[in-house]
C-alpha cells in the first residue's frame, strides 16, 4: 500500500484553537503509512480573479492541496456559518482549472465550536464540498463544545473521549480514501 498524503485545513487563524487542536489530534491518530500537513492559512489574502499572479502563500496552499490524497477541514462556526478562511481556502483551490484540485478528493469535516459544536457550520460545509465535487465522509461526525474543558490553554485536546471521535474519523477518511483511489 503506498503512503497517504492528507492535508488539514483550518478556518481559525488562531495558533491556539479548538480547531487547530483537533487537527493535531487527527494528525497523531493516523498510522504510519499517512502524513498529514495542516496549511497555513494566515498569509492568504482573499481571492481576487484581478491579480496578475497567484501570490506566493496562495501557490503554497494550492501546491499542498494538489499533493494531498485527502482533506480534512476543521473549522469554527462563525455567525452560524463557515469560518471565512477556510471558505477563502476552497475558493482560491476552486479557481484552478477544471476544479482539478478538490474534485474528487475526500475530505471529512470536524469542528469545536460553543453551543451545538459548529453544527450549523459543518452544514453549510457540506453543501459548498456538493459543489466543489469533493468526496465527504458522511460518519463518523465530529462536533465538540470548545468550551467545556475538552481542549487545554493552547487549544490540544485533553479529552479521551474526543480523541477517540477523532481517531475513528481519520481511520474512516483513510479507508474512504483508499477505496476511492484504487
Amino acid at each position: 500500500m503506498r503512503e497517504l498524503q492528507i492535508l488539514g485545513i483550518c478556518g481559525s487563524l488562531r495558533q491556539a484553537s479548538a480547531n487547530r487542536g483537533l487537527l493535531r489530534a487527527a494528525q497523531g491518530a493516523l498510522s504510519d503509512e499517512v502524513t498529514m500537513d495542516i496549511a497555513e492559512l494566515g498569509d492568504v489574502p482573499f481571492y481576487n480573479g484581478d491579480l496578475p499572479e497567484k501570490p506566493e502563500s496562495v501557490k503554497r496552499l494550492l501546491a499542498q492541496i494538489e499533493a494531498a490524497d485527502g482533506l480534512v477541514l476543521a473549522s469554527p462556526e462563525y455567525n452560524y456559518s463557515i469560518a471565512p478562511a477556510l471558505k477563502n481556502a476552497l475558493d482560491w483551490a476552486s479557481r484552478e482549472p477544471d476544479n482539478r484540485l478538490l474534485t474528487g478528493k475526500t475530505a471529512a469535516i470536524m469542528g469545536a465550536g460553543g453551543g451545538m459544536g459548529t453544527s450549523r457550520s459543518q452544514y453549510h460545509l457540506r453543501q459548498v464540498c456538493v459543489c466543489l465535487n469533493l468526496h465527504v465522509l458522511n460518519q463518523p461526525e465530529v462536533f465538540v463544545n470548545a468550551f467545556t474543558g475538552q481542549f487545554d490553554a493552547q487549544g490540544d485536546v485533553i479529552d479521551e473521549g474526543v480523541r477517540e471521535q477523532v481517531s475513528q474519523q481519520m481511520q474512516a477518511l483513510v479507508d474512504w480514501t483508499r477505496r476511492l483511489i484504487r
